[in-house]
């Protein structure tokens, strides 16, 4: 998947990635997507929660090499 912003939270835990993607959201236009790229576990979980809770789109996730690409699409 094509994003049009990539954020590395590698190393960071809950609750930063969120933090971070909340912060990084806010600098991108609507409809763009935001590849956010962490190895803590929770944000499988985390971050489709925190999409319906803000409106955004979670249009998914894939793990590759112990790290997880969430993919974000900002509302609008």
């Amino acid at each position: 998947m094509k994003a049009d912003r990539i954020l590395d939270c590698v190393g960071l835990y809950c609750p930063m990635p969120i933090v971070k993607t909340s912060k990084e959201i806010k600098e991108l236009a609507d409809g763009e997507i935001l590849e956010v790229i962490a190895d803590d576990k929770g944000i499988k979980s985390d971050m489709p929660a925190w999409c319906s809770k803000t409106g955004h789109e979670c249009l998914g996730i894939e793990e590759e090499d112990g790290e997880f690409h969430v993919f974000v699409k900002k509302k609008g």
